[in-house]
């Protein structure tokens, strides 16, 4: 079974976006979409896709500085559960404690300050490598900790040229944890020894997004932690990196 589609990842995955912060570090998803928004800067503010959207907290975040955004992710157990926060607002689940302990809990966007941005907000299941093409082009795309989840991660970023608009922005999200069973090694993009030269997952991205994208800030790192029980946590360091499409008379 997919493990996405379990219960147990889906109660860990709504606690990850709309849970308690742990260890002072603050809320991952919530962050990302900040970023994202600051990135754009003054452009246009219309329409943003949030790739690999999971149970939605980032889509959210996205749709207070965006007029549309529109969530994808593979996992229908995931689109389900965010699809329903959209339509209601609320939504209860149940995380582990220790051993056959559990606690309940409960997302409230209202409580969050989301049910306004809820209502610019709609899920779609997909293939984030294969977009459909009817979803049109965006302002912005966010791919959140989805670049080392994909089979060939060098086909999805030649995609980006025909989602993001000209002057538009994508930024991508991840910890590298580069895993065969995902991505076969004959896939990576960075991660690897090339010529006697270390070649970096960042160094992948440039790669393959240059020219058509340039980096107008340099990558950050972002933290994240993940409950699995309550004495057991997975404290991780994404780097954040952001891309703005070339217009047309900047072209060379």
């Amino acid at each position: 079974m997919n493990p996405y589609e379990t219960d147990e990842l889906l109660a860990q995955y709504l606690d990850f976006h709309y849970g308690p912060e742990h260890f002072g570090v603050p809320n991952y998803p919530r962050a990302c979409a900040e970023l994202a928004i600051a990135a754009s800067g003054n452009g246009a503010r219309e329409r943003a896709l949030d790739l690999g959207c999971a149970v939605g907290r980032s889509s959210f975040e996205l749709a207070r500085g965006f007029a549309e955004v529109i969530g994808v992710d593979l996992s229908e157990r995931f689109i389900e559960a965010a699809s329903k926060l959209a339509e209601q607002g609320a939504k209860d689940y149940r995380v582990p404690d220790e051993g056959d302990l559990t606690v309940d809990r409960q997302v409230d966007l209202n409580q969050l300050g989301l049910a306004d941005a809820r209502k610019r907000v709609r899920f779609v299941p997909g293939d984030a490598s294969q977009v459909d093409p009817a979803l049109g082009h965006f302002d912005l795309v966010f791919a959140g900790n989805l670049i080392d989840r994909l089979e060939d991660p060098a086909a999805f970023l030649a995609r980006m040229s025909d989602l993001v608009r000209p002057g538009g922005v994508l930024v991508i999200t991840s910890p590298y944890t580069l895993l065969a069973e995902y991505t076969p090694r004959s896939n990576w993009i960075g991660g690897f020894t090339e010529e006697g030269r270390s070649v970096r997952v960042l160094d992948g991205l440039r790669r393959h997004l240059e020219p058509h994208f340039v980096q107008p800030l340099p990558p950050r790192d972002l933290p994240f932690v993940i409950r699995e029980t309550s004495r057991k946590y997975q404290h991780t360091l994404a780097q954040a990196s952001v891309w703005r499409r070339v217009k047309v008379d900047e072209a060379v």
